[in-house]
């Protein structure tokens, strides 16, 4: 039995970059021989196995043959003769095809190290294409190392055209798309992603809604980068800055804009009601890829509001309550400051514009609070429920939000 580190660990210590989880392949071994050992088997789909004592991933080497359509359509074989160098052609970039045995040793038959230095992301070989996944892999991977200087090889591109052209991408199932997608919204650089993903033919295929945007022109007094399309991918990279590493603002950043690829020709460069027009689109897409419903509630209050949310300081103070009750913020007032960031991220995701400031965030979540503070237990009196209750109530936050905004502006 021999172990070693591979994939990532190898990788972003290569990069320079912290260390994540810690995966193993194990060479001429057998699942019985793990078993003795302590090791316990987690794997479905091939021998996948955890340490006794530090949990960490211990996988067979192994090989795969493409025996159907799809991601899952191989046959897996880890018998102890397969080599590593065998183990590590089956996977799918060069920079990730890199073992390390426990004396410090690189093995690199593939040259990852190379293509880590040269910041190229390059496919192992020809069975890359066996798996539509690593499309959306090889994008997500854009969304997280573009920012380092990595470019995707032009053989490698080639090789992603051809496999959308054949159509297989319709075989990926929706929660796999949606792990890809949701990982890349919380990469540094979402728009290599998306960008990854159009240049190849992708984008038509898996997000036709955001695919639609591109080419879609604005208002340049508004938008100075007019192109829809460019300006989601300046919103995504924006929200990514501001809220690192949250799928959730991410996705409401990516989808807010929908309605734009709605609006008639005729009426260009003009979206009178697209904020309204987006929920439709985003209802197909999210049922089709099964987005979570956190992401979905977020992403649709987004969509609808943002106007609003621009507008807040020229917005009467019963409309603004009103706009918090849409939104339920006094149920869940965590929405309203994710609301808040992407309104932010997509003021500020504009050519030119990125360093400009957004007061309505924090006035927003300074009304909230100021009409949190009103309880039902206040504005209750003798014979006073339902909805004479509630009616008074609203009038109590309404006054209250009025009473902050009075204010701020004696403080100016």
């Amino acid at each position: 039995m021999r172990i070693f580190l591979v994939g990532g660990a190898v990788r972003d210590r290569l990069l320079g970059l912290p260390p994540g989880d810690r995966d193993y392949v194990v060479v001429g071994s057998t699942p019985d021989e793990m078993a003795t050992q302590g090791f316990k088997a987690v794997g479905r789909d091939f021998p996948v196995f955890l340490h006794p004592k530090t949990g960490e991933e211990y996988a067979l080497a192994r090989t795969e043959r493409k025996s159907g359509r799809g991601h899952r359509g191989f046959v897996v074989d880890a018998h102890p003769d397969v080599t590593l160098e065998q183990d590590l052609e089956r996977r799918d970039f060069t920079i990730n095809a890199i073992a390390e045995a426990q004396d410090g040793t690189l093995c690199d038959p593939f040259g990852g190290a190379r293509d880590i230095e040269a910041r190229v992301l390059r496919h192992v070989g020809p069975a890359f294409s066996e798996d539509p996944l690593r499309v959306l892999r090889a994008a997500r991977f854009m969304a997280r190392f573009a920012s380092l200087g990595f470019t995707v090889a032009p053989e490698t591109m080639a090789l992603m055209r051809g496999m959308v052209d054949s159509g297989e991408l319709a075989e990926l199932v929706p929660e796999r798309v949606w792990q890809e997608l949701s990982r890349a919204l919380a990469s540094k650089t979402p728009s290599a992603f998306l960008r990854t993903l159009r240049d190849c033919g992708a984008l038509a295929v898996v997000l036709p809604e955001v695919d639609a945007l591109y080419g879609v022109p604005q208002r340049a007094e508004y938008h100075p980068e007019v192109d829809t399309g460019v300006h989601i991918e300046l919103v995504c990279d924006m929200a990514a800055a501001l809220a690192p590493g949250d799928d959730v603002v991410g996705f409401a950043a990516l989808v807010h804009d929908l309605g734009k690829a709605l609006t008639p020709e005729d009426v260009l460069p003009r979206h009178l009601g697209h904020e309204h027009a987006g929920v439709a689109p985003l209802k197909e897409l999210a049922a089709r890829l099964k987005v979570p419903r956190q992401h979905f509630d977020l992403a649709r209050i987004a969509c609808r509001e943002h106007l609003n949310v621009h507008r807040l300081f020229e917005l009467r103070d019963r409309t603004v309550h009103e706009l918090l009750m849409r939104c339920d913020g006094f149920r869940q007032p965590a929405r309203i400051a994710q609301l808040g960031l992407v309104c932010e991220a997509d003021k500020r995701g504009r050519t030119g514009l990125q360093d400009k400031p957004y007061p309505q965030r924090a006035e927003l979540q300074r009304l909230l609070e100021a009409a949190q503070s009103v309880r039902a237990a206040d504005v209750a009196r003798e014979g006073l429920e339902g909805p004479a209750l509630g009616e008074a109530l609203a009038r109590a936050r309404i006054r209250a939000i009025r009473a902050a905004r009075a204010t701020e502006d004696e403080a100016d």
